[in-house]
């Protein structure tokens, strides 16, 4: 009977660690490792951009560090709250929360449990137990507008943004400022996209990319999350450059893809568990920016020939001027 019982409670075992296999991650070695819990932004994994980086960081510390990782894909941002929660009440070592829209939900979340260690990417909270990862959206956003302003004919480029907040502005802000550093007498045409998924809506992606185009855009980067691989699809459609963002979206569309603006928000997250991980975790704000490899752009797998070893060269000395403090940004 007892052997039984034994064999019955492995085949639970079994059957919770199937049901839930496809959201968690284990390491399979090394003694009581570091639990992380990491609750995704709107368009969830798979969006080529945000939340796949931030993933991409969790696998690296569990391959690396011998974690183990569980994420979670709310419908809407109205569940941030309730799985953040779960994951403290189960006394996850850190628990992440990706995206500015999480900011209010990892507060509350945070002041209810002060033993647990709490991180949020993209936006600034004062607590505690909580570092808050943020990026110089600016500066990289700086660099592609000054390659898309070298790289246009119709002296008019374009830009399509999830929502209107300050965080995507500061994307646009770099890239207006870095087009306009080449090409004062540039145009920058602008759109934001409507609707109930502004980060997740493909569709209209394609269309404001569409639009752009016949205000005469000939390079549009995006900064609009999965909403990005529609625009990437109508420039590909009309045959103009497009640039992506936050991850390395140059494969999904070879030779369209001029480059991406790459937040490696993936380095962010796994030097964030490795701080836990060596009890060296601390609250308060860590910046990433060109300076720090935080921003850039992507090694230019499919347009090196196309965008030409001189403007290359000089993209290389805009980069540099702004680690030397010779090109601020307003």
């Amino acid at each position: 009977m007892k052997k039984i019982l034994i064999l019955l409670t492995v085949v639970f075992a079994m059957l919770l660690t199937a049901c839930g296999g496809s959201k968690e991650e284990a390491a399979t070695d090394g003694a009581k490792p570091l639990n992380v819990g990491i609750v995704l932004s709107t368009g969830g994994l798979g969006d080529k951009s945000f939340n796949d980086s931030a993933y991409r960081g969790l696998e690296m510390a569990k391959k690396d560090l011998g974690i183990n990782f569980k994420y979670v894909e709310p419908a809407s941002p109205s569940e941030d709250q309730q799985f953040l929660r779960e994951f403290a009440e189960n006394n996850y070592d850190l628990v992440v929360g990706v995206g500015f829209l999480m900011k209010d939900s990892v507060a509350a979340v945070a002041k209810e449990f002060p033993e647990v260690k709490f991180a949020i990417i993209d936006e600034i909270i004062d607590a505690p137990n909580v570092t808050s990862l943020v990026f110089a959206e600016d500066e990289g956003s700086f660099l592609v507008g000054a390659l898309a302003a070298m790289m246009s004919k119709t002296n008019t480029i374009g830009f399509v943004g999830g929502m209107e907040v300050p965080l995507i502005q500061k994307f646009q802000s770099g890239y207006e400022q870095g087009a306009k550093y080449v090409n004062p007498k540039i145009k920058v045409t602008t759109l934001y996209t409507s609707g109930p998924n502004p980060f997740n809506d493909p569709v209209r992606g394609k269309e404001s990319a569409i639009a752009e185009y016949n205000q005469g855009a000939d390079v549009i980067f995006h900064a609009a999350g999965g909403t990005g691989t529609g625009v990437i699809e109508g420039c590909k459609a009309k045959g103009i450059f497009a640039i992506g963002v936050d991850s390395n979206q140059d494969y999904v569309a070879p030779g369209t893809v001029l480059t991406s603006m790459v937040k490696y928000v993936d380095n962010a997250v796994f030097t964030t568990v490795k701080d836990v991980q060596e009890g060296t975790f601390k609250a308060g704000t860590n910046r990433f920016g060109v300076a720090n490899d935080g921003v850039g752009i992507t090694e230019l797998e499919f347009t090196k020939d196309i965008i030409g070893e001189e403007k290359i060269a000089k993209l290389e000395q805009i980069k540099q001027d702004i680690i030397d403090g010779k090109i601020k940004l307003k």
